[in-house]
């Protein structure tokens, strides 16, 4: 399918409105169908370790069927109906995948994060009512299990805990190490736990219940960086449909093979990728439990690359950026494309990246609330770097402002909120609590994002800014609430604003800018110390306190972020200015209707334009000459 041009796009909804098209009406439909035209074709491989010769499980698409269907029926034996949740707490294995598309056959799927603390696990199952857990039993070198059984003991709704014993991937004198060493579970509850591959093994590769014929929601998703209680996302199985035919038609075909090393339990490994994979026929190949943070994986990345004859690789600025760092020392002839989401990618790291590996970025736009897709890179054609694409078929977006009796559309490159209508938006219901969606959307059906943005007179869209308070940290989204309710607490403190302060490797890092009580005394040492104790989600940390004066604030008192943000360029940008030896400052930063907040710099006259371009642009806030 021609996804190049605004034209292009436009000629492919006009052709069949998604609403008359036949699709399946389940991922499970969609996975059949697959099975059928594609049986004999590797879908999905798992290396436990990273070298590029170490052993690896591959299942055809046939046997994907077959062990889905399995799984499906173990989780209805268990008790498991339409409308009730099956949690997976899983790192990557074939299991985990198993576990998603079983789960969201035979009930609804919740993956969570296994790096979440026990009491945020917990309230996750609690708040969906888990019926079953799917986890990992005690393995050395993870916590996952003791996290798991903690977590249980402390939601009750959880009847049956199904563990995954890694030590079926392992062979030769470390196969027989594993179990003398395997570490004991200390905490105790009443679930029932059973081994996974046992319990599926006995189940029949026929289907014991009715397929869906209608649509329905099929999986949760939480999403990251909220306090209290987690907003719980609703994915209804025609959103996943409409994800993996865009992938499908879009990006892969049924002989593409696609290097994915992030994560299962988050949309992005699950919706673009696993059902644009599932749809297509394609092979998708998930190296060691934790992908890009497991042992090796950076340093052995292009050799995998090279062994799976890979075609399509899958990742984010954070790993873009690492991999920069390590010499490219395998045969690429393969890889046509990479595709970086979750968070924004600066200019050089996109132009590096082409060069180094010789292959087309792709940059896209999605959030967990849509299901996942809104736009990419048109695919084989113009890329205005710094832009998000173009929005994908049957996909409206919508610059929408208040303009005092209600919402306003914005025209051409004017700044607004990004609002989405499209299948993967579930109009008025996108949460699970019925609160969280009161003014969630506009006209009914467009999503609003919390994003802000503008669409250019091509077609592009552009991410500017946000409307929502969030700092997104390698495509981890943290609530700033959650630093400034910490550090609040301590005694010395009066008023404190938690902001993202720009990061060339993952976009941005928390940081805080505290007002101290008269007369008090502290450090920044000191508050780092007294946050640490207090921040559940370790990503949320702040890697930098500053004490002020007197912190700016809005007429009614509130703390004025956007002049914190314009501080925190200003101290990274000059740091990165002087460091590498450069003349050029930051003279002020400025708020433009089109780009935000910009660093303009002073000096031009004494400094090497090249140079500092090769500074500055691994940040993605932009920046100009003043003079």
């Amino acid at each position: 399918m021609d996804f190049s041009t605004v034209a292009a796009r436009d000629a492919i909804e006009s052709s069949l409105p998604w609403s008359d098209r036949d699709v399946p009406v389940s991922v499970y439909d969609a996975l059949a169908i697959t099975a059928k035209d594609h049986g004999q074709r590797p879908a999905f491989s798992f290396q436990l370790q990273a070298g590029p010769k170490d052993p690896a499980e591959t299942l055809t698409w046939a046997e994907v069927l077959d062990q889905v269907t399995q799984t499906a029926n173990l989780f209805r034996s268990l008790g498991v109906g339409e409308n009730d949740v099956v949690a997976c707490l899983l790192p990557n294995a074939n299991e985990t995948i198993l576990t998603l598309l079983g789960g969201m056959t035979a009930g609804i799927v919740n993956p969570i994060n296994p790096l979440l603390e026990v009491d945020q696990i917990a309230a996750l199952m609690r708040e969906t009512n888990a019926k079953v857990l799917v986890t990992l039993k005690a393995f050395p070198k993870t916590d996952v299990p003791q996290k798991a059984a903690a977590a249980v003991a402390l939601a009750p709704s959880v009847e049956t805990v199904l563990e995954v014993d890694l030590l079926r991937y392992m062979s030769g004198i470390k196969s027989l190490i594993v179990p003398l060493i395997r570490p004991k579970n200390p905490v105790s509850h009443k679930a029932k736990v059973l081994d996974f591959q046992k319990e599926m093994k006995k189940q029949s590769k026929t289907l014991s219940f009715s397929r869906p014929t209608e649509d329905r929601v099929g999986a949760y998703f939480h999403t990251g960086g909220t306090t209290g209680m987690p907003k719980m996302a609703q994915h209804l199985y025609s959103g996943m449909v409409y994800n993996g035919w865009l992938g499908s038609q879009i990006l892969f075909q049924s002989d593409s093979v696609i290097m994915c090393p992030l994560p299962l339990f988050h949309v992005f490994a699950v919706e673009p990728v696993l059902m644009s994979a599932l749809q297509a026929g394609a092979h998708v190949v998930f190296p060691t439990p934790a992908g890009y943070r497991g042992d090796g994986v950076f340093d052995n990345f292009w050799k995998l690359n090279e062994r799976w004859k890979v075609t399509f690789i899958i990742g984010v600025p954070t790993a873009f950026s690492a991999l920069m760092q390590r010499p490219v020392d395998a045969d690429l002839s393969t890889v046509k494309t990479a595709f970086s989401g979750s968070a924004p990618l600066p200019v050089e790291l996109y132009k590096r990246f082409e060069e180094a590996c010789g292959v087309e970025v792709v940059e896209g736009y999605g959030l967990t609330e849509a299901t996942c897709l809104v736009s990419c890179n048109p695919i084989g054609g113009v890329k205005k770097v710094g832009s998000v694409g173009i929005p994908f078929p049957y996909t409206d977006v919508k610059i929408l402002l208040d303009k005092g009796e209600g919402p306003g559309e914005c025209g051409p490159d004017e700044v607004g909120e990004i609002c989405v209508a499209n299948p993967g938006v579930y109009s008025g219901k996108t949460y699970t609590q019925p609160e969280k969606n009161k003014e969630l959307f506009h006209f009914n059906d467009y999503l609003r994002t919390g994003d802000l943005g503008r669409i250019d007179e091509d077609g592009y869209l552009w991410i500017t800014g946000r409307a929502k308070d969030l700092i997104i940290r390698g495509g981890h989204n943290i609530d700033p609430a959650e630093i400034e309710e910490a550090l609040a607490g301590h005694p010395a403190i009066a008023m404190v604003g938690a902001i993202g302060q720009p990061d060339v490797h993952a976009g941005e890092l928390p940081c805080a800018y505290v007002e101290l009580v008269a007369g008090a005394s502290a450090t920044p040492e000191e508050l780092i110390d007294f946050a640490r104790e207090r921040i559940v989600e370790r990503a949320a940390l702040p890697k930098y306190v500053e004490i002020l004066d007197e912190l700016p604030k809005t007429a009614v008192g509130k703390v004025f972020k956007p002049d914190l943000r314009r501080a925190a360029i200003t101290r990274i940008y000059n740091a990165a200015l002087e460091a590498d030896g450069h003349e050029a400052r930051v003279q002020e930063v400025i708020e433009d209707k089109r780009l935000g907040l910009v660093a303009l710099l002073s000096g031009h006259a004494t400094s090497d334009r090249d140079k500092v371009t090769k500074t500055l642009g691994g940040f993605t806030r932009p920046w100009q000459w003043a003079d």
